[in-house]
């Protein structure tokens, strides 16, 4: 039996919990990244707060707290995934894949035609989930974060329907 997963929007007085999600679900990996590649990876709760300006951030509850988020930011007809964790003790729910079905049906709504991300090699389990989920490396770039190795992973939308104006296209 799956566990009640809600996801919601995220608002300004989130910023704080989604910051040290992002801490909390990194540490452990913290070593594969360059200093400046796990603050950007960790931003602080100023920095979500920007990115809620950027594009939508969403939060995912479990027994009400915050175990989950995920961001996106509309681009080159597509929306790029950032921030994406699971707190650790929630791994294993269907967080990650909840937070994804509720991307991907955004963006279907929104007409856009992928989602793609960037993430580490080392983040393994991260892979797996969305090479499950239907994303596929590919060769675009960044081809780094700040000296730590990216690439890059899409998945295509087929069919996507009209837009309905809850994103803010940025070609």
């Amino acid at each position: 039996m799956k566990p009640d997963i809600q996801i919601r929007p995220a608002v300004a007085s989130d910023a704080a919990s989604i910051a040290a999600l992002l801490h909390q679900s990194f540490i452990e990996f913290q070593s594969s990244y360059t200093p400046a590649g796990f603050a950007a990876t960790t931003p602080t709760s100023d920095q979500i707060q920007l990115r809620m300006k950027e594009g939508p951030v969403w939060v995912a509850l479990h027994n009400e707290a915050i175990v989950g988020t995920v961001s996106v930011v509309p681009k080159e007809k597509g929306l790029y995934i950032r921030g994406m964790a699971v707190v650790p003790s929630a791994r294993g729910l269907g967080v990650g894949k909840a937070l994804l079905v509720y991307v991907e049906r955004a963006a279907a709504a929104e007409g856009y035609q992928r989602l793609f991300l960037s993430t580490t090699p080392f983040l393994s389990a991260a892979i797996r989930l969305y090479e499950n989920f239907g994303f596929r490396r590919s060769k675009e770039a960044p081809p780094d974060l700040f000296g730590t190795p990216l690439f890059t992973m899409i998945k295509s939308l087929e069919n996507p329907p009209q837009c309905s104006g809850v994103f803010q296209k940025q070609d």
